[in-house]
């Protein structure tokens, strides 16, 4: 017989190798899929990381999709520190990309035209995220379902804007108009879509560390969220902590908005975001809601989403394998989390 055993402590290599347990059993778990629809799966996984790994250009646009999940991997493991429970991220990213549509389609210095994106981009998302932080606060509203419901509010809302106002009158198709040229975030490496904002997000993952390990406001995050009780008999406010992680929290899914219309599409359009809100969820738990461990996450999941197109077309295995991937490390990881707190033990049976 086999019995749960609460842990004493957790060896720190245990800890590391979490993430690439967690991954390693996913591929094998979706392996099984690969199998079903008639294809190698040696051959279509290293189709699948070859397409988004295997030359320079692959790589830039395996970073160019990493961007955004960075920002809203980001946002999740700093909400999830407090334990606000922000699964609102899609939705934050959405209204800063409107934000920073608006802003960018006004004539002004290029310099000046992304700052002011970033700014409005990044306080839309806030907003966005306040709501059911101020919810939870004062009415006691679960944060999850708040949250969670207030994606399609703006949603909804984008939509209404490029279907209405927005919507190209002479082609008629629900977009917005484009940013100006001037507002477009520059290009680091000419032929390829590697753009500024990629670099933002590699930077603002140690910046977001330093806040959360190293500042009296990360402090209080942490504290809040290991134990609300100890942090209100210690003099910390944990309504006003909360406040102010939803605000930041929602500020960098906003950023993802920014970059997307910056970097990438120059407009907003219905499908400007593929789910890179939920995905950040998954990036914030396969990283164990370290900001450093994002980045190597959020590579992970954009070059399985970069490479299941083109796994797609050389072996037939339909591409949503990298949506059923994506779910299957997140549960992977649930469950490895599980053995940071238990061990296994055998017991003897007596007879």
């Amino acid at each position: 017989m086999f019995r749960l055993e609460v842990r004493t402590s957790t060896p720190t290599w245990f800890n590391l190798a979490l993430p690439l347990l967690a991954i390693a059993a996913t591929l094998v778990l979706c392996s099984g899929l690969i199998a079903l629809a008639g294809a190698g799966i040696l051959e279509s996984y290293g189709v699948m990381f070859t397409a988004s790994l295997g030359d320079s250009y692959a790589i830039t646009e395996t970073l160019v999709r990493a961007a955004p999940m960075i920002f809203t991997g980001l946002a999740v493991a700093v909400a999830f520190r407090a334990k606000f429970w922000n699964i609102g991220a899609e939705g934050q990213l959405l209204a800063g990309a409107v934000a920073s549509c608006f802003v960018g389609a006004i004539p002004m210095p290029g310099a000046l035209a992304m700052l002011l994106m970033a700014i409005a981009g990044a306080a839309a998302g806030a907003a966005v995220a306040l709501a059911p932080a101020t919810l939870r606060v004062k009415f006691k509203v679960d944060d999850v379902v708040s949250s969670l419901l207030l994606n399609s509010v703006i949603y909804y809302a984008l939509m209404a804007l490029i279907e209405g106002p927005w919507k190209d009158s002479f082609s008629g198709y629900p977009i917005s108009p484009p940013i100006e040229d001037s507002a477009n975030f520059p290009v680091l490496i000419e032929g390829t879509r590697l753009h500024l904002g990629v670099i933002v997000a590699l930077i603002a993952a140690p910046l977001i560390w330093f806040l959360i390990a190293r500042t009296t406001l990360g402090f209080r995050i942490r504290v809040t969220g290991e134990n609300p009780e100890a942090a209100r008999y210690g003099g910390i406010h944990v309504e006003r902590v909360l406040l102010s992680t939803a605000l930041l929290s929602g500020a960098l899914a906003g950023l993802a908005g920014v970059g997307e219309v910056g970097g990438v599409h120059f407009q907003v359009m219905s499908d400007i975001s593929p789910g890179y809100g939920y995905s950040g969820i998954v990036v914030a738990m396969l990283a164990r809601l370290n900001p450093l461990g994002v980045v190597p996450a959020a590579i992970f999941l954009a070059a399985v989403m970069t490479g299941a197109e083109a796994m797609s077309r050389a072996t037939g295995v339909p591409a949503f394998l990298s949506d059923v991937i994506q779910g299957t490390a997140l549960l992977a990881m649930l469950v490895a989390l599980l053995f940071t707190a238990y061990r296994i033990r055998r017991v003897g049976v007596a007879t």
